[in-house]
């Protein structure tokens, strides 16, 4: 495809993604990142799903970016161009992840079983909250982060799509070229092993609430006794 060039104007806000693929196609410089503002958020937690790397996702990302980008010109819209993209930045995402040999646990994608309710996660308003609660939940976020990390790359890609981008299961099945019912069950497999592994944090966690060790017990003890010396009548003379 030729060098982009400038367009005349910018693109509007409100472009659909038909419109912005013939602006790509027209070599208008903006369409393009149109497009990478419009997914980035997007693809980059489903890249990061797998890679369970912050950098490695970046960089799958920019190279699934530069792919689609070659490829635009095979996009028929024969599937949404969400569904397109997602495809080809989870291909990028896999084959760093095999070269890497960073997950070297593969699970199979034929596996079948019911599911359980949908649950998604729920995220408390952010507004006007103290600082010790937003420090208290970005703790609970880290943790939960982690957890979702350490869940096998098959599980993780499904709940970070299901869950986290609330990608419907005709869509999760569609980019991950997998069965809806297997969709299903690793959304019902990975949110049982979330659930034992917070439970387990939970468990650990109830020994020391509401700890009394350390500047607590040393604060304590000082107004104690300093209250004591208080209370001492004066010497007598």
């Amino acid at each position: 495809m030729a060098r982009l060039t400038p367009s005349a104007e910018p693109a509007a806000t409100a472009d659909t993604d038909a419109n912005i693929v013939r602006r790509i196609r027209g070599q208008e410089e903006s369409a393009f990142e149109a497009l990478m503002r419009r997914y980035n958020g997007k693809l980059f937690r489903v890249a990061r799903a797998i890679l369970r790397d912050d950098a490695d996702a970046e960089d799958a990302l920019q190279d699934g970016y530069l792919e689609a980008y070659r490829r635009i010109g095979d996009f028929r819209g024969e599937s949404q161009l969400t569904t397109w993209l997602t495809r080809i930045v989870i291909n990028q995402a896999l084959m760093r992840l095999r070269r890497q040999r960073r997950d070297r646990v593969v699970v199979s994608f034929g596996e079948r079983r019911a599911e359980g309710e949908r649950g998604a996660i729920d995220v408390a308003d952010e507004k006007s909250e103290s600082p010790t609660s937003a420090a208290l939940r970005a703790e609970v976020r880290r943790i939960l982060e982690r957890r979702i990390d350490q869940l096998p790359v098959a599980f993780r890609t499904v709940f970070v799509m299901r869950e986290v981008e609330d990608m419907t299961v005709e869509e999760t099945a569609a980019c991950l070229s997998i069965p809806a019912a297997t969709v299903r069950t690793r959304l019902f497999r990975a949110r049982a092993l979330l659930r034992a592994a917070l439970a387990h944090d939970m468990d650990s966690a109830t020994v020391e609430v509401f700890g009394f060790a350390g500047a607590r017990c040393d604060r304590i003890v000082a107004a104690v006794l300093a209250r004591l010396v208080a209370l001492q009548p004066p010497p007598s003379a």
